[in-house]
């Protein structure tokens, strides 16, 4: 059930502060509503909107000047779809980080409203940097030979570090023929290029044997399309030359077997004559 007016949050927020203990007022100095503790040890800023918006999170962090806890207040419409109803997970996180609390109101036909706390005003908490992604950051930023992608494009393929560490693989197998994982491993200097043979991810390398890799059809195209990225680091590419054939010892000539006397034998069942 959705409401017309921002209006009707009003009822239902007041209603949940009084039952906390708080004293209630609306509209003190341009403040949606104001709650207090009757000794006055604590004070709650509410600011109300029909929708969460970038207004919304505006004021509410323009009134975090006047006090320290500030909740920002919004309809849960379960039946709308729309942006502000399908992250709210983000958008707590949002309010989280900026030390603002976040409110829920959700109306039905025929029961009284819902209000979710889905975080608390406060100060902003102290966010560590997560070791792990950001080593991941800098190690793809590090892995990149050169900016082949455009910030803020979508739908377009983009060049990631595996893709270029592809391209090169790609690259040595078309001017090789055939290589080990091993040998392309030394001609690229990647280390994980038995892994990138294995999971042909892109689909550019077939295997012809055991450890034994050649390129596709579709590797080759993708040569072709990504000609850019791998053009500087072609020029310091070599092939390393064919080992020389090992000389084949002359063999010594195997002297004839001497060849044995053959003895008649006689057949067994035939009478033996002697003529003299």
């Amino acid at each position: 059930m959705a409401v017309n007016k921002e209006e009707e949050l009003y009822s239902p927020i007041k209603a949940y502060y009084e039952k906390l203990g708080f004293t209630v007022k609306s509209e003190v100095l341009h403040c949606d509503l104001v709650a207090m503790k009757p000794d006055g040890s604590e004070a709650v800023v509410v600011e109300m909107k029909k929708t969460f918006n970038l207004a919304l999170l505006l004021q509410g962090i323009e009134r975090l000047r006047i006090n320290d806890h500030v909740v920002l207040a919004v309809e849960r419409n379960r039946k709308k779809s729309g942006a502000h109803n399908q992250r709210f997970g983000d958008i707590t996180e949002l309010c989280r980080m900026l030390g603002l609390g976040l409110m829920t109101v959700t109306f039905f036909k025929t029961k009284a409203p819902l209000i979710e706390m889905l975080c608390e005003p406060g100060e902003m908490p102290k966010r560590g940097i997560r070791r792990t992604r950001q080593a991941r950051l800098l190690r793809e930023f590090r892995e990149r030979s050169g900016d082949y992608n455009v910030g803020g494009s979508t739908g377009r393929k983009l060049v990631t570090a595996y893709r270029e560490k592809a391209l090169r693989a790609a690259y040595a197998l078309q001017q090789a023929g055939i290589l080990s994982p091993s040998q392309l491993a030394s001609l690229t200097g990647n280390p994980q290029s038995a892994s990138m043979l294995r999971s042909n991810y892109y689909l550019w390398f077939e295997k012809v044997g055991r450890g034994q890799y050649r390129l596709t059809a579709a590797g080759a195209l993708a040569l072709a399309e990504y000609a850019e990225v791998i053009a500087e680091w072609k020029e310091t590419f070599t092939l390393p030359p064919a080992p020389e054939p090992k000389p084949v010892k002359a063999q010594k000539p195997k002297a004839p077997k001497a060849s044995k006397g053959k003895t008649t034998k006689r057949a067994k069942g035939v009478p033996f004559s002697y003529e003299p």
